[in-house]
């Protein structure tokens, strides 16, 4: 079988037909009703001049006359018996109605043409014409034309506009693909891999695919095949898009750009048809890359649908899409990029390998990744030399790219609020405290009492924290509202790779931290806990049915990571084995609690100190607990790092100096926060 490049495209008939254009229906619609005007039946009438007719009238040929005054006409029947000396030789086709029409002048000139007859002798012929009137013929025979082609322009016009997807061409083009081309050469707005930051073994396969496009032989010399498609996930705010628009800048290829959503229509038939009119102009156009956005609007897995068995447009379009990616068509030069966040819940037909053949993981970026995606969003921001990118990065631990962009922007209109010259570092840090915790709200008053609760709450977290050794370091504490939360204490986190059973409980038992202080110093229970006994119940069941971390049920996990719930019940275990869940959940949360009030119990002193030194500044940071407790025995993870591969730049530790914040570890909500 001979091989064909991905320029080499399918035979194509000889004659091509004109493209289908909708000033072609106003065209036809137009001689229709011309024809109808001028080929209708109407009555045939021979028109006569005045001194015919008076001859007719004279030798009695004349059967009725019928008078117009208005437009000085006059129609007259002929007898049966005078139809071939009136009509000739073409009587017949007069002979139904045997009508004759005559153009009659004024009732002086009719008088003066009478007298010269019968005084004079004129013989001469006499013959009455009717003057044109043009605004009659306009007003009767151009105007409704005229109106009926605006109607048509008119109601062409709302169907654009209406349905959500005519296009330009009204209802006729409902079935024509929405996606937006980037051609060749088009530099408008062009992004490169250098805008990308970070991301590196993704950008490392998207690169290849481009390498691909610009010089093929490089692959097939060896008898390698491009992927087909690449699929892009990862969580939302990462960057895939992003990526896509790179490759659109880089490949010097068409660029088809469009989302899943834009498939999706109410008419029936339409995703189809406009899957394979993208098609289409794919293959007119190969080599080249198809992109879609958010592929899950359209992409789920068939047989989810709870219509129960009704026609499911989502579904045809699907399985267009699936046909037209591989199947007996030929879609070479072709190569699909898709973009979502939800790949557990795509068709495993979409999936497989020949249509998605690369799945490429987009991740949360890491403290060098972030340092590389602040020096670009830090371009167009004028910022002083108080600015230590590094110092940030440390200070965003899971923040995606467009979090990282969003504390730019919010620190550059914090400094602008403030009537600043540039962007300095305090306002980078404010600008992360109001994206994670909200806005300051010093306008709510409290009363003393519930300010000792919050500050005993808190203090609880900050004390439980400083004496577990995988407890995520402390950055500062406040009982300042903020958003939705009363108080709140802040966490550097560790990014660990992996997670063992000790952090999980070191983690949960400070968690339990606010609501114990409440219970050992203030013999009260708040609803301000609610938060954190939520992510505590939360985490204690996943110890127990995900990771099988319990006694009674271990190494057994209930987690589905495909997300389709192959065993087609609600639950894969028995009642007795739910109440046992219950069970091992309620006693790891029972067994923290004590542990944590125990903690509190022996370090009372210092828990008090805090918490009014709290009541007292409403901020405190980490060299607050230390002057109180001394200096934490064990070292980070990053410092681990550090140690262990000296190679890596060295990044500032913290300054407890300046509020500093990383992830809120205490975000509690209730009508009564704390």
């Amino acid at each position: 079988m001979e091989n064909k490049t991905p320029n080499q495209n399918p035979i194509k008939p000889s004659g091509k037909f004109p493209k289908f254009n909708i000033s072609w229906i106003y065209g036809i619609i137009i001689l229709v009703l011309l024809g109808s005007y001028f080929l209708s039946d109407n009555v045939p009438a021979k028109e006569v001049n005045y001194s015919t007719f008076k001859e007719y009238v004279k030798k009695g040929m004349i059967e009725k006359v019928y008078v117009y005054s208005s437009k000085n006409t006059v129609e007259a029947q002929v007898i049966k018996d005078s139809l071939r000396n009136v009509f000739g030789d073409k009587y017949e086709m007069y002979a139904k109605e045997r009508m004759i029409t005559v153009s009659v002048p004024s009732d002086e000139v009719s008088k003066f043409i009478q007298t010269a007859e019968d005084k004079e002798g004129f013989k001469g012929s006499v013959e009455y014409k009717e003057g044109r009137n043009y605004v009659d013929v306009f007003l009767f025979s151009i105007l409704p034309f005229l109106l009926l082609i605006l109607f048509f322009v008119y109601m062409n016009r709302r169907m654009s506009g209406m349905g959500g997807g005519a296009g330009g061409g009204g209802i006729f083009n409902v079935g024509k693909s929405k996606a937006q081309l980037f051609d060749k050469g088009d530099t408008t707005n062009r992004i490169t891999f250098k805008d990308v930051a970070g991301l590196a073994e993704a950008k490392q396969e998207i690169e290849e695919i481009v390498s691909f496009l610009k010089n093929p032989s490089k692959y097939t010399e060896l008898g390698g095949k491009i992927p087909k498609g690449a699929l892009l996930v990862g969580p939302p705010g990462t960057g895939k898009t992003l990526l896509a628009k790179a490759v659109a800048g880089e490949a010097d290829v068409p660029f088809f750009s469009m989302s899943g959503s834009d498939f999706v229509e109410m008419f029936v038939g339409v995703g189809a048809s406009r899957v394979r009119d993208l098609f289409r102009q794919a293959k007119e156009k190969a080599p080249c890359i198809i992109f879609i956005d958010e592929i899950d609007a359209v992409g789920r897995a068939r047989g989810k649908n709870p219509n129960m068995g009704s026609n499911d447009e989502r579904e045809n379009t699907l399985n267009q899409l699936l046909t037209e990616m591989d199947g007996f068509g030929s879609n070479s030069g072709v190569i699909i990029l898709a973009a979502t966040n939800r790949a557990d819940i795509l068709d495993k037909a979409l999936m497989r390998a020949g249509r998605f053949d690369r799945q490429i993981h987009v991740d949360l970026p890491d403290v060098n990744e972030r340092k590389e995606i602040f020096n670009v969003h830090l371009r167009p921001i004028k910022i002083n030399e108080t600015v230590d990118v590094k110092f940030l990065s440390r200070q965003t631990p899971g923040f995606s790219g467009a979090d990282i962009a969003n504390v730019c922007n919010e620190a550059a209109l914090i400094a602008a609020r403030k009537n600043k010259s540039f962007v300095e570092k305090q306002d980078f840090l404010d600008a992360v405290d109001r994206i994670v915790g909200g806005l300051e709200k010093k306008s709510k008053i409290t009363t003393i009492a519930e300010k000792k609760s919050i500050a005993y709450h808190e203090a609880g977290h900050a004390t439980i924290s400083w004496m577990l050794e995988h407890a995520n370091p402390l950055v500062k504490v406040t009982i300042v509202p903020r958003g939705e939360a009363l108080g709140a204490a802040w966490y550097l986190p560790e990014e660990r790779q992996l997670t063992n059973r000790d952090h999980m409980l070191d983690e949960m038992c400070s968690t339990l931290g606010g609501r114990a202080a409440e219970e050992v110093f203030l013999k009260q229970m708040s609803t301000g806990a609610i938060n954190d006994l939520e992510r505590v119940t939360k985490r204690a069941y996943a110890m127990v049915a995900y990771f099988g971390m319990s006694e009674k049920l271990a190494n057994m996990s209930y987690f589905d990571s495909s997300g389709n719930s192959d065993y087609g019940f609600t639950k894969p275990y028995s009642e007795k084995t739910a109440e046992l869940i219950d069970s091992e959940a309620k006693e790891i949360v029972a067994v923290e609690y004590v542990r944590a009030k125990k903690i509190l119990s022996d370090n009372a002193n210092g828990h008090n100190k805090l918490a009014e030194l709290l009541i007292e500044r409403e901020v405190i940071f980490a060299e607050d607990l230390e002057k109180i407790f001394g200096k934490r025995p064990w070292t980070s993870r990053s410092d681990e790092l550090l140690a262990q591969n000296p190679e890596i730049e060295e990044v500032p530790e913290l300054v407890p100096e300046t509020p500093q914040i990383a992830e809120k570890a205490t975000d509690e909500k209730d009508e009564n926060t704390i």
